[in-house]
């Protein structure tokens, strides 16, 4: 089987590299430099109409977009890796998880990041991040809830880690108080020890050092 990842560093495409490489799936990597607006070209507005990453394509047919549907595919693909917990009640709060971590998470993030793109209005930048900083805390502050006592949100490694370490590494690159979740920080150190976290991080270097130098 082919597998295809579309790709840009520090997005959450991070995600699947890390399950497809916890699954041991043998896939293609396909660079994308937002800053050069890659994502945008007649091509890849062809594999992606709305412009996001990841897309995840199967075969050099088959595409699937959304980081939660890409997880529920390789868990299926892949059930040796156990990425989803296999009690069906269980597996269905690990997609709940995933569903909290790129619809209630996520969309603070980017305004916070990208404020501008939810209001042109002049010297509305900081009201928007600070308006998207307090429920990304509350977010986190139930994360932190849920991890208390536990090295996962689940009996062992799942999908639902891998989403959620991006979302906190993603709030780690900006300026907040994350300082006080004691239990998501502990998660995040445990995260970036595992060798799939590891080589992501190594590649998403590589691939920054070479769009420098471009």
């Amino acid at each position: 089987m082919k597998l295809t990842l579309y790709y840009a560093p520090s997005t959450c495409a991070l995600v699947p590299y890390v399950t497809l490489t916890e699954a041991g799936a043998d896939f293609e990597v396909r660079k994308l430099n937002f800053r050069a607006a890659q994502h945008m070209t007649p091509d890849y507005l062809a594999i992606n109409p709305l412009h996001k990453v990841p897309v995840l394509e199967i075969d050099g047919g088959e595409r699937l977009t959304e980081n939660v549907a890409i997880q529920l595919w390789i868990s299926r693909a892949y059930p040796a890796a156990r990425l989803l917990p296999t009690d069906p009640l269980q597996e269905v709060k690990a997609i709940s998880i995933m569903a909290w971590c790129a619809s209630g998470i996520h969309p603070h993030l980017t305004r916070i990041n990208s404020p501008s793109k939810f209001c042109d209005a002049p010297g509305s930048e900081a009201s928007i991040r600070a308006l998207a900083v307090k429920p990304l805390l509350e977010n986190f502050a139930a994360a932190d809830k849920r991890l208390a006592g536990r090295d996962f949100f689940f009996d062992h490694f799942t999908a639902a880690d891998a989403h959620f370490f991006w979302t906190y590494r993603r709030a780690s690159q900006f300026d907040l108080p994350l300082g006080v979740f004691a239990n998501c920080n502990a998660h995040f150190a445990r995260m970036l020890s595992r060798a799939s976290v590891q080589k992501v991080l190594a590649f998403e270097k590589e691939t920054l050092d070479g769009f420098s130098k471009s």
